[in-house]
Protein backbone atom coordinates (compact mmCIF):
# COMPACT_ATOMS: atom_id res chain seq x y z
CA UNK A 1 0.00 0.00 0.00
CA UNK A 2 1.54 3.31 -1.34
CA UNK A 3 1.27 6.22 0.94
CA UNK A 4 -1.74 7.44 -1.54
CA UNK A 5 -3.27 4.32 -1.18
CA UNK A 6 -3.08 4.33 2.47
CA UNK A 7 -4.95 8.27 2.30
CA UNK A 8 -7.57 7.10 0.44
CA UNK A 9 -7.85 4.44 2.68
CA UNK A 10 -7.89 6.37 5.81
CA UNK A 11 -9.98 9.45 3.79
CA UNK A 12 -7.61 12.04 3.31
CA UNK A 13 -6.46 13.91 0.86
CA UNK A 14 -4.25 11.22 -1.43
CA UNK A 15 -1.63 13.91 -1.96
CA UNK A 16 1.16 11.04 -1.11
CA UNK A 17 2.88 13.60 1.28
CA UNK A 18 3.05 12.09 5.21
CA UNK A 19 2.35 15.04 7.84
CA UNK A 20 0.41 15.34 11.07
CA UNK A 21 -3.48 15.12 9.28
CA UNK A 22 -2.50 11.58 7.59
CA UNK A 23 -0.83 10.96 10.57
CA UNK A 24 -3.78 11.67 12.95
CA UNK A 25 -6.26 10.08 10.58
CA UNK A 26 -4.04 6.89 10.49
CA UNK A 27 -3.96 6.84 14.24
CA UNK A 28 -8.07 6.90 14.25
CA UNK A 29 -8.26 4.89 12.21
CA UNK A 30 -6.17 1.70 13.08
CA UNK A 31 -6.61 2.54 16.99
CA UNK A 32 -3.25 3.74 17.92
CA UNK A 33 -2.19 5.33 20.90
CA UNK A 34 0.09 8.46 20.09
CA UNK A 35 2.89 7.01 21.99
CA UNK A 36 2.64 3.78 19.67
CA UNK A 37 1.66 5.80 16.26
CA UNK A 38 4.37 7.80 16.50
CA UNK A 39 7.13 4.64 16.97
CA UNK A 40 5.33 2.51 14.11
CA UNK A 41 5.22 5.27 11.89
CA UNK A 42 8.90 6.27 12.55
CA UNK A 43 9.95 2.81 11.97
CA UNK A 44 8.00 2.31 8.89
CA UNK A 45 8.91 5.24 7.25
CA UNK A 46 12.99 5.03 7.56
CA UNK A 47 12.12 1.15 6.23
CA UNK A 48 10.64 2.34 3.48
CA UNK A 49 12.89 5.64 2.23
CA UNK A 50 9.80 7.50 3.34
CA UNK A 51 7.20 5.34 2.07
CA UNK A 52 8.82 5.68 -1.55
CA UNK A 53 9.86 1.25 -1.22
CA UNK A 54 7.42 -1.39 -0.34
CA UNK A 55 10.20 -3.99 -1.98
CA UNK A 56 13.28 -5.08 -1.37
CA UNK A 57 16.01 -3.91 -3.39
CA UNK A 58 19.20 -6.26 -4.00
CA UNK A 59 20.84 -4.78 -6.96
CA UNK A 60 24.36 -5.41 -5.11
CA UNK A 61 27.34 -5.06 -6.66
CA UNK A 62 30.08 -7.63 -5.96
CA UNK A 63 31.77 -5.44 -3.19
CA UNK A 64 28.61 -4.97 -1.63
CA UNK A 65 27.73 -8.57 -1.76
CA UNK A 66 31.13 -8.89 -0.12
CA UNK A 67 30.22 -6.87 2.86
CA UNK A 68 26.61 -7.88 3.07
CA UNK A 69 25.69 -11.32 2.21
CA UNK A 70 29.72 -12.85 2.49
CA UNK A 71 29.52 -15.74 3.63
CA UNK A 72 27.13 -16.69 1.06
CA UNK A 73 29.60 -15.87 -1.51
CA UNK A 74 32.46 -17.68 -0.78
CA UNK A 75 36.04 -17.03 -3.10
CA UNK A 76 34.96 -14.92 -5.78
CA UNK A 77 31.42 -16.11 -6.54
CA UNK A 78 30.09 -12.98 -5.94
CA UNK A 79 31.37 -11.45 -9.35
CA UNK A 80 29.08 -14.18 -11.48
CA UNK A 81 25.56 -12.56 -8.83
CA UNK A 82 27.04 -9.02 -9.12
CA UNK A 83 23.56 -6.57 -9.91
CA UNK A 84 21.61 -9.58 -11.05
CA UNK A 85 18.71 -8.94 -8.11
CA UNK A 86 17.31 -12.05 -8.35
CA UNK A 87 19.86 -14.31 -8.48
CA UNK A 88 21.00 -12.73 -5.33
CA UNK A 89 17.61 -13.45 -3.43
CA UNK A 90 17.42 -16.91 -4.26
CA UNK A 91 21.00 -17.66 -3.03
CA UNK A 92 20.96 -15.58 -0.34
CA UNK A 93 17.02 -16.78 0.89
CA UNK A 94 17.87 -20.43 0.05
CA UNK A 95 16.24 -23.22 2.31
CA UNK A 96 15.21 -20.99 5.03
CA UNK A 97 12.17 -19.31 6.19
CA UNK A 98 10.61 -22.10 4.24
CA UNK A 99 12.01 -21.16 1.20
CA UNK A 100 13.12 -24.19 -1.42
CA UNK A 101 16.70 -24.44 -2.88
CA UNK A 102 18.49 -21.70 -5.09
CA UNK A 103 17.30 -23.01 -7.78
CA UNK A 104 13.20 -23.38 -6.88
CA UNK A 105 13.30 -18.86 -7.00
CA UNK A 106 11.26 -19.09 -4.26
CA UNK A 107 13.91 -16.46 -2.37
CA UNK A 108 13.35 -13.95 -5.33
CA UNK A 109 9.57 -14.65 -5.36
CA UNK A 110 9.48 -14.68 -1.47
CA UNK A 111 12.10 -11.39 -1.33
CA UNK A 112 10.77 -8.79 1.44
CA UNK A 113 7.68 -7.08 0.75
CA UNK A 114 5.83 -4.24 2.79
CA UNK A 115 6.86 -1.52 5.43
CA UNK A 116 8.82 -3.81 7.75
CA UNK A 117 10.14 -6.33 5.34
CA UNK A 118 8.12 -9.71 5.15
CA UNK A 119 10.53 -12.37 3.75
CA UNK A 120 10.75 -16.05 3.33
CA UNK A 121 7.55 -18.23 2.06
CA UNK A 122 6.78 -19.70 5.86
CA UNK A 123 5.64 -15.76 6.31
CA UNK A 124 3.94 -15.21 3.49
CA UNK A 125 2.35 -18.69 4.19
CA UNK A 126 1.62 -17.26 7.60
CA UNK A 127 0.44 -13.61 6.10
CA UNK A 128 -1.78 -15.32 4.02
CA UNK A 129 -4.34 -17.14 6.81
CA UNK A 130 -3.90 -14.05 8.75
CA UNK A 131 -5.62 -12.18 6.14
CA UNK A 132 -7.65 -14.41 3.69
CA UNK A 133 -6.17 -13.41 0.56
CA UNK A 134 -3.23 -15.70 -0.99
CA UNK A 135 -0.37 -13.75 -0.76
CA UNK A 136 1.46 -16.69 -1.75
CA UNK A 137 0.40 -17.20 -5.15
CA UNK A 138 0.32 -13.46 -5.49
CA UNK A 139 3.37 -12.10 -3.19
CA UNK A 140 3.29 -8.87 -4.44
CA UNK A 141 0.04 -7.95 -2.68
CA UNK A 142 2.50 -7.39 0.14
CA UNK A 143 3.91 -4.58 -1.51
CA UNK A 144 0.42 -3.30 -2.79
CA UNK A 145 -2.53 -3.91 -1.07
CA UNK A 146 -1.47 -5.23 2.78
CA UNK A 147 1.97 -3.33 2.93
CA UNK A 148 0.50 -1.77 5.99
CA UNK A 149 -1.03 -4.71 7.42
CA UNK A 150 1.88 -6.90 7.00
CA UNK A 151 4.25 -4.16 9.56
CA UNK A 152 0.99 -3.84 11.74
CA UNK A 153 1.13 -7.93 12.18
CA UNK A 154 4.95 -7.66 12.48
CA UNK A 155 4.58 -5.24 15.26
CA UNK A 156 1.59 -7.74 17.18
CA UNK A 157 3.28 -10.87 16.55
CA UNK A 158 6.90 -9.42 17.64
CA UNK A 159 5.43 -7.98 20.19
CA UNK A 160 6.99 -4.69 19.59
CA UNK A 161 3.46 -2.51 20.71
CA UNK A 162 4.78 -3.51 24.59
CA UNK A 163 8.59 -1.83 23.63
CA UNK A 164 6.45 1.32 21.96
CA UNK A 165 4.69 1.34 25.29
CA UNK A 166 7.66 2.26 27.05
CA UNK A 167 7.21 5.61 25.82
CA UNK A 168 8.68 8.24 23.54
CA UNK A 169 12.44 8.00 24.65
CA UNK A 170 15.99 6.48 23.06
CA UNK A 171 15.90 3.47 25.09
CA UNK A 172 12.53 2.81 23.20
CA UNK A 173 13.67 3.73 20.25
CA UNK A 174 16.73 1.45 20.28
CA UNK A 175 15.40 -1.50 21.26
CA UNK A 176 12.49 -1.36 18.67
CA UNK A 177 15.42 -0.44 16.11
CA UNK A 178 17.13 -3.39 17.43
CA UNK A 179 14.58 -5.92 16.94
CA UNK A 180 13.29 -4.55 13.48
CA UNK A 181 16.62 -3.91 12.17
CA UNK A 182 18.60 -6.79 13.59
CA UNK A 183 21.06 -3.82 14.43
CA UNK A 184 21.28 0.19 14.85
CA UNK A 185 21.10 0.84 11.49
CA UNK A 186 19.78 4.30 11.00
CA UNK A 187 19.41 4.60 14.63
CA UNK A 188 19.90 8.64 14.80
CA UNK A 189 17.28 9.01 11.43
CA UNK A 190 14.91 6.67 14.02
CA UNK A 191 15.03 8.77 16.99
CA UNK A 192 14.45 11.84 14.64
CA UNK A 193 11.30 10.64 13.05
CA UNK A 194 9.93 9.49 16.50
CA UNK A 195 10.46 12.47 18.11
CA UNK A 196 8.93 14.42 15.33
CA UNK A 197 5.81 12.34 15.20
CA UNK A 198 5.28 12.33 18.50
CA UNK A 199 4.57 16.37 18.12
CA UNK A 200 1.88 15.78 15.21
CA UNK A 201 -0.67 13.87 17.65
CA UNK A 202 0.35 14.36 21.15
Amino acid sequence: MSLKSLQEKIGVGADGAFGPGTMKKAMEFYKLTPVRAAHFFAQTAHETGGFKAFAENLNYSAQGLQGIFGKYFPGNLEESYSRNPEKIANRVYANRMGNGSEASGEGYKFRGRGYIQLTGKENYTSFAKSIGEDTVANPDLVATKYSFDSAMIFFEKNKLWAICDKGINDAAILELTKRINGGTHGLEDRKVKTYKYYEYVK
